[in-house]
């Protein structure tokens, strides 16, 4: 019997060698600038507010981004590396081909955003904010997105790998299928109907027979 893959291949930024280094540009962004090929290192954009900005073939390492709000942005061939985006609002933005690798990511407003091939690895993202997101071909591997809240977004492709998502929300979410059978987690908040098609372990199934309150014995046991 075939098993099921965990993840979906997505597509990579395709990003050029040899960026030129902007770090010392940062300062100077402005709403609606487009920037373009450039590396941006160790430096400041946190409690920052711009609006309608671009950024196109782009390596973001160890940047602070904390509390800034950028709504409306346009990533495509995109990497944070390392970097704080901790209660960052990038709501109603378009993100293509973007990778957010070992970031910080807790209280991070992506709702309703567009988002596709993203992979997000090794990342800290409590509290995180998809909510009317619409996500297609999402990798989300070895990371800890408790308490997020995906309510009412549309998801295609989704994958929850090796993952803590404990309390976090699915109510309303459309999706084909999640598999949180890697992933750890005490309880979620789900409808019961959100649940048709998706891939769980044996030992989970303890969790969503409260759902319905099941009581799960074990007939190996003596009472």
């Amino acid at each position: 019997m075939k098993t099921k893959k965990l993840t979906t291949k997505i597509e990579s930024p395709k990003i050029p060698l040899d960026l030129p280094d902007k770090s010392a540009e940062a300062m100077d962004i402005q709403s609606e600038d487009c920037i373009e090929r450039g590396k941006f290192q160790d430096c400041f954009l946190d409690n920052k507010s711009f609006d309608h900005v671009t950024f196109d073939e782009v390596i973001f390492s160890n940047v602070n981004f904390s509390h800034s709000k950028i709504t409306n942005l346009e990533l495509t061939d995109v990497i944070f590396d390392k970097c704080d985006l901790s209660n960052a609002d990038f709501s109603n933005s378009s993100i293509h081909r973007t990778e957010f690798r070992n970031c910080k990511i807790i209280g991070m407003d992506l709702s309703e955003s567009t988002i596709r091939n993203v992979l997000f690895t090794n990342c800290l993202g409590e509290f995180s904010n998809f909510r009317f997101a619409n996500m297609k071909q999402v990798n989300i591997e070895d990371c800890t997105f408790s308490s997020t809240d995906y309510c009412y977004s549309t998801m295609k492709q989704v994958n929850f790998v090796r993952s803590n998502i404990d309390q976090s929300q699915f109510a309303g979410a459309k999706h084909n299928g999640l598999d949180f059978s890697t992933c750890e987690f005490s309880s979620l908040s789900i409808n019961l109907d959100d649940l048709k098609g998706c891939s769980i372990s044996k030992h989970q199934a303890y969790v969503f027979a409260g759902l319905l309150d099941l009581v799960i014995k074990d007939l190996d046991t003596p009472e």
